[in-house]
């Protein structure tokens, strides 16, 4: 549990001294909110609160995005020799894989917290209970997409690519959740891939917490797109829990699975024009740890004039 907390605690101090970071993840958020604002004061009927619908949703997709993205530091600790160093401490791979999971949820979390102090001062009724059950979703939504996140970094071995996979997979989920725009709204060719999409279930539990839904009946829920009917069965919103629960469970152990077998000395990394793999050096240099190849380097002679 020490080498857990540490590995939480350095990161969280990581991501709070990268004040950028920190800044643009906000100002995404804020983007968002203010561009999806006018599409859901125009296009939406329906919705008792458009602009309280809107912020719960912004909310949770801040969470997930974050947790899904802070992935990439991973890779950044392998590039830097960081992971190196904690690789050879006495320590199981499976508490480095739990530690990353965690401190990314955590990150996650706060960043949704933030978003939800303005959406409180943009009228989002929020009372302790319902805070606490929104934090605790919240933490579960950031440990599932955690978990999927560095799934794909130790699969994809290359930044390049773990990037290309967030796009790809970050792209449709967001839009075809109903975060930014209901799911009642969308044309019904794409009923089914927003039915598939786990990320529809977790902004509809939160959203039908945050919004107070609970006294609501099954056909009114269905017609704010919080609750789902497939072809005559009910999908309700407590059913996301579930959903959200078993992903979170199946990525976590496959996270976990690929971080303990994953050769990370063959992960590149693009940074400042150089990949940082032993592939990319000359052949009589390959295969020599990083001290070794600079004494080598320094000590070949120059080539006569």
């Amino acid at each position: 549990m020490r080498a857990i907390r540490a590995i939480l605690a350095r990161n969280l101090i990581k991501f709070f001294r990268d004040k950028m970071r920190f800044f643009f993840t906000l100002f995404m958020s804020g983007f968002l909110l203010f561009t999806f604002s006018f599409v859901m004061k125009s296009a939406v009927a329906g919705v008792a609160h458009p602009m309280n619908y809107l912020v719960s949703g912004i909310i949770i997709m801040t969470v997930f995005q974050t947790a899904l993205n802070n992935s990439m530091s991973i890779l950044e600790d392998i590039s830097t020799g960081f992971m190196k160093e904690i690789l050879v401490a006495p320590i199981a791979r499976w508490q480095i894989a739990v530690g990353q999971v965690l401190s990314s949820a955590v990150i996650a979390v706060l960043q949704g917290i933030i978003v939800l102090v303005v959406g409180v001062f943009m009228g989002l009724d929020l009372d302790p209970v319902h805070f606490v059950m929104m934090v605790c979703l919240m933490l579960l939504v950031g440990v599932t997409f955690s978990s999927l996140g560095l799934f794909l970094a130790a699969l994809s071995k290359e930044s390049t690519t773990f990037q290309i996979m967030i796009s790809v997979v970050t792209m449709p989920l967001t839009f075809l959740s109903g975060a930014y725009i209901p799911t009642t709204v969308l044309p019904t060719i794409l009923r089914p891939i927003v039915f598939l999409n786990p990320l529809t279930y977790a902004t509809s539990m939160f959203r039908y917490t945050a919004l107070h839904m609970e006294s609501m009946t099954t056909p009114e829920l269905v017609k704010a797109g919080v609750a789902f009917d497939i072809h005559g069965f009910v999908m309700q919103p407590r059913d996301g829990v579930l959903i959200i629960l078993a992903i979170g469970a199946t990525f976590f152990g496959l996270c976990v699975n690929q971080f303990r077998k994953a050769d990370f000395s063959r992960v590149t990394v693009f940074k400042r024009g150089h990949t940082g793999s032993p592939d990319s050096l000359p052949p009589p240099l390959a295969g020599l740890g990083k001290s070794a190849q600079v004494r080598t380097v320094r000590r070949m002679p120059l080539p006569l004039q």
